[in-house]
């Protein structure tokens, strides 16, 4: 089982800004009157465009103006940001470099856009690893479509079985799965569900853990 390609979500897996997403949306629903939980910002985590805006619709309301919101969200997350910095999620910064020195090709793929990506990497000092990025707004489908994974393995030339893809959410997950990619998921704000769990092809404790379940891959070949 040869795995040539790895495919990273950004957002809770490489970076620890879902706790700044989920803190920041709260904030700015509030902000224009709206009562969020973390619950309604959890049910959101990797949709972006019209899917975001129709579940965030789904809880609010239709007269919710989710343009308004998002770039509430965004203005009070970027400048948070900007003081402080975002944090990397643990083994991030070995585990990349790993990989390459292995010859593995590199993508991101994140319903971030790509230029709040290459920002936020660049400051965590990982973006230099990656052959390709590949954003939420470059696919006509939003994950859970597998739009987004079935493109980053088709620009690094790449089968989706020739891949591993590594998410933290259920959407993600099931948009990877759904491309094909032998999935893993390394849990960040929720556990994996008990309906992927036979869907994955690994549950990691840490990104750290990717290296062991790869070798375990070619020794099983």
């Amino acid at each position: 089982m040869q795995i040539k390609g790895a495919v990273f979500d950004m957002d809770g897996v490489l970076l620890n800004s879902e706790v700044l997403y989920q803190r920041f949306w709260i904030e700015a629903l509030r902000y224009y009157g709206y009562n969020a939980t973390k619950e309604h910002i959890l049910a959101m985590r990797s949709l972006t465009g019209k899917n975001a805006e129709r579940k965030l619709k789904s809880f609010f309301g239709e007269k919710l103006n989710y343009e308004t919101v998002k770039n509430k969200r965004a203005e009070l997350m970027e400048s948070y940001i900007d003081k402080h910095g975002v944090e990397m999620k643990k083994g991030a910064d070995k585990i990349l470099p790993i990989l390459k020195n292995k010859g593995i090709k590199l993508a991101l793929a994140t319903s971030s856009p790509l230029e709040r990506a290459k920002k936020h990497l660049s400051l965590a000092g990982i973006f230099k690893y990656f052959d390709e990025y590949i954003c939420g707004s470059m696919v006509e489908n939003s994950k859970p479509a597998p739009d987004i994974y079935l493109l980053a393995t088709k620009k690094l030339g790449l089968s989706p079985d020739e891949c591993i893809a590594v998410e933290d959410s259920p959407n993600g997950v099931i948009s990877a799965v759904n491309a094909g990619c032998k999935t893993i998921m390394v849990p960040d704000l929720t556990p994996c569900p008990e309906e992927l769990k036979d869907k994955v092809f690994a549950v990691a404790n840490t990104l750290l853990d990717i290296e062991y379940i790869i070798n375990s891959m070619r020794i099983a070949k």
